[in-house]
């Protein structure tokens, strides 16, 4: 009987899940610069943006400045949620949109180094930390 410990097994992002992400991520980036943004595609493109970045943090990604676009990305994003919470006016202004879009494909281009047992942990230590509670088991 062997006695050497069995590594986890790693299930790598597929096109799939990368797909899903991107479209939540550029679909609100799209419908922020057609005057369509609101609550909820903010909330799409902050989630999906905040998962991947956290995952990237506890992945120690070696990513070079991944880590630090991502951060920008999400600071522009709190702005944006600032004054569409104070003002129910949901937009990316053009000076805003460099910093979004860059943390957008940074998301994008870092998804592959990730696996989807990560991605779903993140998310609902994210959720956990939102509402602060425990989540039940899906």
């Amino acid at each position: 009987m062997s006695t050497r410990k069995k590594s986890p097994l790693r299930v790598p992002v597929t096109h799939g899940m990368k797909d899903v992400y991107a479209m939540d991520m550029h679909l609100a980036y799209q419908a922020a610069l057609s005057g369509k943004f609101n609550v909820v595609t903010f909330s799409r493109l902050a989630a999906a943006i905040s998962v991947i970045r956290s995952a990237l943090e506890q992945h120690q990604t070696r990513i070079p400045d991944a880590i630090e676009i991502m951060d920008a990305a999400v600071n522009t994003l709190q702005q944006v949620r600032s004054r569409g919470d104070a003002s129910n006016v949901w937009e990316i202004r053009e000076d805003e949109r460099d910093s979004i879009k860059q943390g957008i494909d940074m998301a994008e281009q870092s998804m592959g180094t990730l696996d989807v047992a990560l991605l779903e942990r993140t998310a609902s230590q994210l959720l956990e930390q939102l509402y602060g509670e425990q989540l039940p088991a899906s």
